[in-house]
């Protein structure tokens, strides 16, 4: 089976890459997905992993994040072959405030517009894409919503603010964490949710849509989150509490996995002690 991973030499690909020995799709491998011709490569290929995605948040950026995330999706999309499996890594965020009404957010929370930035729009968009040209083009497609995914650090690639909390130990630098650390957030090891991948790809499912993290099990507020690194790793290091971050939305997250549980037959596998060891 031969697979290919868009987004193969980043923060969360190369990963992937290692785990699937997969193919790496990516502007550092020399290919674009907002190129036509490039994007015909996914025809070569039994399953297409698309983590490959502009994540900014600003607003100068959110043309590009438009044209990137949902025309670059279509790219890949309208070349796949049929019976082939394209992977979609979508965010938890397409959710926005509305996730804040639930202790564990199910796949039937609301998406309508709560003030998403155009990354988290865009993700939404290119969902909708992903389940047209599924069914228009006879091929199996997956969506991940995903939480809060952690994996060790790699070279040239910016951490997301679990990686970044545990470099800020290895070195001592003072943490501003938003609302003095009190936001939830559940946490999934990187290596889960390639198993994850791998739990669609050999099930029956044609089409699925799943909120994806570690759940309850894996979910703690950020000071906990510190607290816990501390005591694992043995280093210590300060929080500014005067100067805190300002609060997300929303506030607090943790999936509900009840339904990817029931048609993947896949929960986590690596706790939070173990999987954060390793960032050390």
């Amino acid at each position: 089976m031969k697979i290919l991973v868009t987004g193969g030499s980043g923060f969360l690909g190369s990963h992937f890459v290692k785990f699937f020995g997969a193919d790496d799709f990516s502007r550092r491998s020399g290919f674009d997905v907002l190129n036509m011709q490039d994007a015909q490569k996914v025809k070569d290929y039994d399953v297409v992993i698309h983590l490959a995605a502009l994540l900014d948040k600003s607003p100068d950026a959110a043309e590009m994040s438009f044209l990137t995330n949902v025309e670059g999706t279509v790219n890949l999309l309208r070349s796949m072959n049929e019976n082939a499996v394209f992977i979609f890594a979508s965010t938890k965020d397409v959710y926005g405030r509305f996730a804040d009404n639930y202790s564990e957010v199910p796949e039937q929370c609301p998406t309508v517009f709560s003030g998403q930035s155009a990354l988290e729009w865009s993700k939404l968009i290119a969902e909708r894409y992903v389940e047209f040209y599924a069914h228009q083009n006879n091929f199996r497609s997956c969506i991940f919503r995903l939480s809060t995914v952690y994996a060790p650090l790699s070279e040239g690639n910016t951490p997301n603010f679990v990686s970044h909390y545990a470099d800020a130990l290895n070195t001592g630098e003072p943490l501003r964490l938003p609302a003095n650390g009190t936001p939830r957030r559940d946490l999934l090891h990187v290596e889960d949710f390639a198993r994850a991948c791998q739990a669609f790809i050999d099930s029956i499912i044609r089409h699925g849509l799943y909120n994806l993290g570690g759940g309850r099990e894996n979910a703690l507020n950020l000071r906990e989150l510190v607290e816990k690194m501390q005591e694992i790793s043995g280093y210590q290091t300060s929080i500014d509490e005067e100067n805190p971050l300002p609060a997300p939305a929303p506030l607090n997250y943790v999936s509900d996995l009840t339904l990817v549980k029931q048609e993947l037959d896949w929960k986590p596998t690596i706790g939070l002690d173990a999987g954060l060891k390793i960032l050390f």
